[in-house]
């Protein structure tokens, strides 16, 4: 007998109980809607994997629902092929498993894919995949989720996948709602003067996958960020004329510093020194390693980088060769971009360059003010938690995969969450009859 049937007899006085009958999903279905014995988790990437992980370990039921056809639907569809973690396998493990010993330190795409497969295996997790959530609102007791079950084309690895309509609703209730939609949820789009002119190719960085195509000729990569810099080292390597915009001031630094991870040893330091300290350390060192980027077109901020991260969520960027190219005079970078023209860019010192193809490294943004109705936690202008790495709102709302610290943020904030559910969860007398 399951958990959920367990508890069946006593829950017949709750206002959530309706008769049990079969279902697609496995839960009960009252008049209207899906009920859900523990807690709606809404997206299947790291961080819903890792929540749906810790619940499951517990004995906790959940929903998880996907909008896509697959987990990591970001990992799988929306990167270039050359990605590989930025940091030590160490800081980037999901709860309760380890990476494999034989995976490299900075194991590769498909190899993290790989890991994702196996831990839904292994914690036997199931997404509720093609639910599109168009609404998630409390009603003062419960959690309403409203979803769009949709027709998607399957592009496979090459092209994400594409909502094409809306077949079918459905409604999911329950009295926890979790946010893993996280920080990547939509790529960001500039509106940038006179670009809806430009006769070449546009495409957001999302839709990039390798430098295959554009051998020989010209390339602007907009953005100079960790996905900025990889695609135009990619191109680079495949023999691309690659110009690179850098608008703002933005910390490059070295992967690793004297054959240690420049993340870990900055970790390590902060746990003896003040965080103005360890940057000092910090840039002293990258400046050995790479040189005065300034020089290079790349100004560093006033505040140093881990600083900087910590007041402002602004992550250094860590370079792996771009920055060797950009000396070499392999990769070009221009400043910040005046107006787009019908087959070149104005940059803002006069300039006019003819480029064949535009890609947009400009980053993404979260999607939550879209859906969610409940406005206290989220902020409604990038859809983030109001305060600095918060996890926890009120009514049974929680928040993964938003700290901006990685994937090393949405484990720690995983776990927590998992074991604040299976307190409420205890406490309102669910499992106390196994556990006898």
């Amino acid at each position: 007998m399951d958990r959920f049937a367990e508890t069946e007899g006593k829950r017949a006085h709750d206002p959530l109980y309706r008769p049990r009958r079969a279902t697609t999903t496995g839960f009960p279905v009252g008049d209207d809607y899906v009920d859900i014995p523990g807690p709606v988790i809404v997206g299947a990437g790291p961080a819903g994997l890792a929540v749906a992980a810790c619940l499951a370990v517990k004995g906790v039921k959940y929903a998880l629902l996907e909008r896509y056809d697959c987990i990591a639907s970001l990992w799988r569809h929306r990167t270039y092929h050359r990605l590989k973690l930025h940091l030590p396998k160490r800081f980037c493990e999901l709860p309760l498993m380890p990476f494999p010993e034989s995976f490299p330190t900075y194991p590769t795409r498909e190899q993290f894919l790989e890991y994702l497969e196996d831990y839904a295996l292994a914690y036997n997790i199931h997404p509720m995949c093609r639910q599109n959530v168009v609404s998630a609102e409390h009603d003062g007791e419960f959690w309403i989720v409203r979803t769009k079950e949709v027709i998607v084309i399957d592009g496979g690895e090459e092209e994400e996948e594409a909502v094409l309509s809306s077949t079918a609703s459905r409604v999911y209730r329950s009295r926890w709602l979790v946010v893993a939609t996280g920080e990547n949820a939509e790529p960001v789009l500039p509106e940038i003067d006179g670009i809806e002119t430009f006769k070449g190719h546009v495409m957001h960085s999302s839709d990039y996958r390798n430098g295959e195509g554009y051998e020989g000729k010209k390339v602007l990569v907009v953005g100079c960020g960790n996905s900025g810099m990889e695609v135009s080292l990619d191109l680079s390597n495949h023999n691309v004329h690659t110009s690179m915009v850098v608008r703002d001031a933005v910390h490059v630094l070295p992967r690793e510093i004297i054959g240690y991870s420049t993340f870990g040893l900055s970790a390590w330091l902060l746990r003896w020194l003040p965080i103005q300290v360890v940057d000092r350390i910090v840039l002293l060192l990258a400046r050995l390693v790479l040189g005065d980027t300034s020089c290079l077109g790349i100004p560093r901020p006033s505040i140093g980088p881990m600083e900087l991260k910590k007041v402002c969520g602004k992550t250094p960027v860590l370079d792996v060769g771009t920055i060797d190219k950009i000396k070499s005079g392999d990769i070009q970078v221009f400043p910040g971009i005046q107006c787009f023209h019908e087959h070149g860019v104005e940059f803002i010192d006069g300039r006019i360059v003819n480029f064949d193809a535009i890609i947009l490294a400009t980053g993404y943004k979260s999607n939550v003010p879209y859906w969610l109705k409940d406005k206290g936690f989220f902020s409604e202008k990038d859809g983030f938690p109001r305060k600095p790495n918060e996890w926890k709102g009120k009514n049974g709302l929680y928040a993964v995969g938003f700290s901006r610290r990685g994937l090393l943020g949405v484990s720690m904030d995983a776990t927590k969450i998992a074991d604040d559910i299976v307190q409420c969860w205890l406490d309102m007398g669910y499992g106390r009859q196994k556990s006898k």
